[in-house]
């Protein structure tokens, strides 16, 4: 993984082609559809088509899955990530946050240019906080037709932007004159990403639905300011350089 982490650490991004074993893939997919249901019947109950940037039948986004679904743990605390840990954050690393990201068929929605940390201070976070690790997992092959992750390379060194709520689609946005280099991954490949990096999605335009699995490492326990109370989870899955936690 010697060349993922030189250009992880120049560029502020990496692909792992084909890191996750078939198993691994089938388990994402076959846990994904009930999240789904689950954020369908949340929008149900609440008698709105939209929660925050998830809107129903165009685009998901499933927080906290692993705490419903231990089964995710097999991936999200498997070897595999550990070594992806280790080329991109270094020795130390904590498992933080997981999610699933749905579009829609032929509607499914596009995501505006941000940075992962720009949520995280938006939303309260500690605004100086390290900057951590998103690993981007397409269950099914990411496209230009089907809306796969754009990012601008070298980006990540230029601290947290100034992100603007747009009204509609509630996405947290930076204005971004670049096109950005386009990824395209085959499912079970994973996109490694510093939260810091800019990165956008584009709509999927395909007939069928596109997958993607989330899961961010940090590499050090996150606090919120004032309270100091944890954000999110801190659970140890390199410690020295050493696998701690296994799924």
């Amino acid at each position: 993984m010697g060349h993922q982490a030189d250009h992880f650490a120049e560029q502020g991004y990496a692909v792992f082609e084909d890191a996750l074993s078939p198993a691994l893939l089938e388990m994402l997919r076959g846990q994904c559809d009930a999240f789904v249901a689950r954020e369908d019947a949340r929008m149900d109950a609440a008698g709105v088509d939209t929660l925050g940037i998830s809107h129903r039948g165009k685009r998901y986004f499933a927080n906290e899955c692993q705490r419903e679904q231990p089964a995710l743990r097999t991936m999200l605390f498997s070897p595999v990530m550990a070594d992806i840990c280790r080329a991109t954050l270094g020795d130390t690393a904590y498992f933080f946050f997981d999610q699933y990201v749905v579009k829609g068929p032929d509607k499914g929605m596009a995501f505006s240019w941000h940075q992962d940390s720009g949520y995280v201070k938006h939303y309260g976070g500690p605004p100086d906080h390290a900057p951590y690790l998103t690993c981007w997992c397409p269950l099914d092959d990411a496209t230009i037709e089907n809306g796969t992750v754009r990012v601008i390379p070298g980006s990540h060194r230029d601290g947290i932007l100034p992100h603007e709520k747009l009204d509609g689609a509630n996405d947290l946005a930076v204005r971004v004159e670049d096109e950005g280099v386009v990824l395209e991954a085959r499912a079970g490949s994973i996109v490694a990403f510093a939260s810091t990096l800019l990165h956008a999605t584009g709509a999927n335009l395909s007939a069928l639905p596109r997958r993607v699995y989330l899961a961010q490492y940090t590499p050090e326990a996150m606090l919120n300011p004032g309270t100091r109370q944890l954000r999110r989870n801190a659970i140890a899955l390199l410690q020295g350089g050493r696998q701690v936690t296994f799924g």
